[in-house]
């Protein structure tokens, strides 16, 4: 095969809007073992759009959003289901930017010879490719993206702003991009280990080209940032898709608030969706009732869904959707604490 065979079928991203699963959660209440896990997370989501003091991050780690699950939380943003993004660098540059800028992920097969993938040069996630040289094109736009802006310390999530910006101007191929839709909708994006990607590579290459005087990247200001809209927020729920640093960053905002002198509450609703495992302590940065011990989240309404991601995510998002209690709620535009800020 060559690379132009390998690189002929489309991963498509699965559409909330056009699939109701509402009947199929209401029969899975009545069901056990991860049906029933599934349906109560459902039922805690619920919680957190009908709560009016209740803002809701989203926390995305793994690879879902190259795995066909990129479109449903394009619609949970612009359907006001989701105020704020912490994610994996791979997630929002790798795979979101990356399709924004026209490219595609496609369908292959785990059973293949990666040296011969890697003669053609075409990574693999799983039975996923993507074409490197396109990659490399995304490594080359961040780097462009950096070199126009002013030469100075950025949080991640003003990076990202600036990207969305630079998409929303006209320059996207794919217009309908987390990415834009967070920018348009006012919805801060952070990723603490930004340069764990693609864009890590856009940066280095600026760096190089900028010794002097760069863009970089202000981790500390990320948190910073996240804890300031924890402690905006006051009443906050988690939807946890994986685990890692995204998680950790988001939990961690509860102490480091505390720590300020600010008395905040801990995280009342969580969810988290994974295949980690809890016997090796770790579970992907802990349980939920573990993140208790340390006062970051609350137990009442919290749940584990073991699951792989793309099996259970578009079940949720679609029954959220069609159920239709968004359509009440208040968009925070936790963006804008941030413009302000700038304006001034």
């Amino acid at each position: 095969m060559k690379k132009k065979d390998l690189l002929k079928d489309i991963v498509k991203h699965v559409d909330i809007k056009k699939i109701n699963t509402t009947d199929l959660i209401n029969a899975m209440r009545d069901m056990s073992f991860s049906s029933r896990d599934t349906a109560t997370a459902v039922d805690i989501y619920d919680r957190m759009i009908n709560d009016k003091e209740c803002s809701i991050i989203l926390t995305l780690a793994g690879s879902t959003s190259a795995g066909g699950c990129m479109q449903v939380y394009v619609d949970m943003v612009k359907n006001k289901m989701i105020d704020c993004i912490v994610a994996t660098g791979a997630s929002i540059i790798d795979m979101d930017f990356f399709e924004a800028l026209g490219f595609k992920h496609y369908k292959g097969t785990p059973f293949i010879d990666d040296k011969y993938l890697r003669s053609n040069y075409i990574d693999r996630i799983y039975d996923t490719y993507i074409d490197e040289e396109e990659l490399q094109n995304c490594d080359g736009t961040i780097k462009m993206i950096a070199d126009k802006l002013e030469k100075r310390p950025y949080s991640s999530r003003e990076f990202i702003w600036e990207i969305g910006k630079w998409l929303s101007e006209g320059n996207a191929k794919k217009t309908d991009s987390l990415i834009q839709a967070c920018y348009e909708n006012n919805v801060p994006i952070f990723c603490p280990a930004f340069t764990d990607s693609s864009a890590g590579f856009g940066l280095v290459m600026h760096q190089v080209e900028n010794p002097e005087k760069h863009l970089s990247i202000d981790s500390v200001k990320d948190f910073l940032e996240l804890t300031n809209i924890k402690i905006a927020a006051k009443t906050t729920g988690l939807f946890m898709i994986g685990g890692g640093v995204p998680k950790n960053f988001t939990q961690d905002t509860v102490v480091c608030a505390e720590i300020l002198g600010h008395e905040v509450d801990m995280h009342k609703y969580a969810i988290q969706i994974t295949v980690a495992d809890v016997r090796d302590g770790a579970c992907s940065s802990s349980t939920l009732k573990e993140a208790s011990s340390w006062g970051k989240v609350d137990t009442t309404f919290e749940q584990m869904v073991y699951a792989e991601a793309t099996t259970v995510v578009p079940m949720i998002g679609s029954y959220l959707y069609h159920k239709g209690d968004w359509k009440k709620r208040k968009a925070r535009n936790f963006a804008k604490m941030f413009l302000k800020k700038t304006k001034k």
